[in-house]
């Protein structure tokens, strides 16, 4: 008969019991107790442990349930047989070195690009109208709802659209999901994984990520001033594209007029597809707003793209897609299998948000603190950089980009930063190539955080840099 010699922590918070079964169900797996073996019984273990035997009866029972022990009548506990391939499979995974992830460096002031103002956000109203809405359906939100996403919901997205927007569209034309990237896919199944993409370079990587995921083929089209070069993208063979003209991401021009009819006519010639991810376009600080693409778009070739991370809070996850009639029509047909991602309390809540004017009020509120944020960062830049940076896309949006001539490269830069308490973000990382004979450049985002903060971040850089 088998010797068990446990160690059992008295300070542990776990039961007695389940540390017991751990241990034996352990020497099972590694072949120390062998298929077939009998173990001692309760009266014994218990002696020999100083356990009392309902913890002794316990831990078998336990064993029992899972499949490592077998009861024979009369005869006592023994180990079942387990098949060779799962023990062999834990004794690798045992064996598995465990990976450290480096640790980052801490940061006084962070310019994430992906972070907003948290301490505008209107919690008393976003609790009320949570408590609201779980009040008011009484439980019918935790069901399975409809895969398009809160039909409630949709129909304020589509007036909000068009209103702010000038984008043309009915509630069902619209889908809901839990982010940017998930819609991106299944735009990737609706328009076919063997089309080809052409995207912005640099531009939003997460997006080339999904799509190249997915199989599909990407051709990277490099820039110029008004966004998007069209004659390369007339010569790449693609029939789709992804682009952020309202604010480019990440050089952050705004796609003028002239450009978007060019690029409206190439798809119209091409009878493809322009995919508009309008991220931030709510925040413009020079100049008025022009219509969005999808509604300047007479063939229905424009798919619009939209979420509330920017201009609400990230955490929520609620994005959107305006779909062209032809591929609603193939949604409907196809893809109504796939269940909706976002979670229906926070799609109603957000809908109550949207009826009730609080979300045009806060939106109203944050162009003001974001406007004001800006022209800190603006101020600051001139007067502790000065002309050793050059200042890119500061236009609209949450970020910009900023082109530094100290001779440092972008990695130094990053570096030099953060040993002085400041986080800053590579541009490189959003191009599809290598960057070559380009002054190194860095993204700030500045929404996250206090004016007084951007003002101390942009200082601690002149002397981490040395301007």
């Amino acid at each position: 008969m088998i010797e068990l010699t446990p160690v059992l922590d008295y300070r542990n918070d776990k039961p007695m019991y389940i540390q017991l079964a751990d241990y034996i169900k352990e020497e099972i797996l590694s072949g120390r107790i062998k298929p077939t073996e009998k173990l001692p019984s309760k009266r014994k273990l218990s002696n020999y442990l100083g356990l009392s035997l309902n913890t002794i009866q316990s831990a078998y029972d336990q064993l029992c349930a899972e499949g490592y022990l077998e009861s024979k009548p009369r005869k006592g506990l023994f180990v079942t047989v387990i098949e060779d391939d799962i023990i062999s499979h834990h004794i690798y995974h045992q064996k598995m070195e465990t990976i450290i992830e480096p640790e980052e460096e801490s940061a006084k002031i962070d310019f994430n690009s992906g972070k907003v103002d948290l301490e505008h956000f209107p919690y008393s109203a976003w609790r009320k109208l949570t408590h609201q809405s779980l009040f008011q359906e009484e439980g019918e939100l935790f069901d399975i709802g409809n895969p398009q996403g809160e039909k409630a919901l949709r129909e304020q997205i589509a007036k909000y659209l068009y209103a702010s927007r000038g984008v043309k569209c009915s509630a069902n034309q619209i889908i809901i999901g839990a982010g940017t990237q998930v819609l991106i896919g299944l735009l990737c199944l609706l328009i076919g994984k063997k089309q080809s993409y052409a995207l912005e370079n640099p531009g939003y990587h997460r997006t080339r990520t999904v799509l190249q995921d997915f199989g599909a083929n990407t051709i990277s089209i490099p820039l110029d001033e008004d966004g998007i070069n069209i004659k390369q993208l007339k010569n790449s063979g693609a029939n789709v594209v992804y682009v952020t003209p309202s604010h480019q991401f990440p050089y952050g021009m705004v796609m003028p007029i002239t450009r978007r009819i060019e690029l409206l006519k190439w798809a119209e010639e091409k009878n493809g597809y322009i995919i508009e991810d309008d991220y931030d376009g709510e925040y413009r600080y020079k100049g008025k707003p022009i219509p969005s693409l999808q509604g300047l778009d007479n063939n229905e070739n424009v798919i619009y793209l939209g979420t509330f991370s920017k201009s609400l809070i990230p955490s929520i996850r609620i994005s959107y897609i305006v779909l062209p009639p032809l591929l609603l029509r193939k949604y409907l047909d196809h893809f109504t299998i796939y269940k909706q991602t976002a979670s229906r309390l926070h799609q109603n809540t957000l809908y109550h948000f949207m009826k009730e004017g609080y979300w045009q009020s806060h939106l109203n509120k944050m162009r003001t603190l974001y406007r004001k944020k800006h022209t800190t960062l603006m101020q600051s830049i001139k007067k502790h950089l000065g002309d050793n940076v050059q200042v890119i896309g500061e236009n609209s949006g949450l970020h910009i980009v900023l082109e530094v001539k100290n001779r440092m490269d972008e990695n130094e830069l990053i570096k030099k930063a953060i040993h002085f308490g400041v986080k800053i973000y590579p541009l490189s990382i959003y191009y599809h190539h290598s960057i070559e004979n380009v002054l190194p450049r860095v993204l700030l985002g500045f929404g996250g955080l206090s004016k007084s903060e951007i003002d101390t971040g942009i200082r601690l850089l002149k002397e981490a840099w040395g301007l």
